[in-house]
């Protein structure tokens, strides 16, 4: 029994390695992070994605520039995954949403799965090999957002594209004890 729990616990190990990789990907993309995004894939990886197939490296590059010319802000959303393992090897299918406000005020939501093989190098997960099934995409009109001037207001910067980003300050902001200004109106 302790052997079947540690084989578990191994597996268990290797899928959260496995969902962190993917999860730079992301990360890397919406921050505009290179580095980060980069460091999801083996160097020798192949990624075919939309009108793209080609390295990571490349890809970054094609991708920040879609990106960076069509969108203010984008959000890359995990959400479903099946992860196979079979020693140095994974294959995953990770359903993902995308969602990204325009520069013309419009917002490009789409929705679809990366289909991955990713392989254990030097005891690390990272993808090898990457098919981007999009299986759903359109334009839906935007909204004023609610409370937009109000991002500063825990002093913890505005959300860009850029290691500026608040999410890689540390520590963050507790904001129970933070000072809210006072409300127009309202005495300090």
């Amino acid at each position: 029994m302790a052997d079947e729990r540690l084989a578990r616990l191994d597996e268990l190990l290797d899928r959260q390695d496995i969902a962190d990789c993917l999860t730079r990907f992301s990360r890397g993309m919406d921050r505009f992070d290179r580095e980060l995004f980069v460091g999801a894939f083996h160097p020798d990886a192949v990624i075919a994605a939309g009108g793209y197939v080609g390295g990571p490296d490349e890809l970054y590059d094609w991708a920040r520039e879609l990106h960076e010319k069509g969108q203010v802000a984008t959000h890359h959303n995990l959400l479903n995954l099946t992860c196979d393992i079979e020693g140095d090897t994974a294959h995953t299918e990770l359903y993902y949403l995308f969602v990204g406000r325009n520069r013309d005020a419009t917002n490009w939501i789409a929705g679809g799965r990366y289909l991955d093989r990713l392989e254990r190098r030097d005891g690390e997960w990272r993808i090898a090999f990457r098919t981007n099934a999009i299986e759903w995409s359109g334009m839906v009109p935007s909204l004023p957002l609610p409370y937009a001037d109000l991002a500063d207001i825990h002093g913890n910067g505005a959300p860009s594209r850029s290691r500026e980003d608040p999410s890689y300050r540390r520590p963050l902001v507790n904001l129970r004890q933070a000072q809210l200004p006072a409300a127009p109106g309202e005495q300090e």
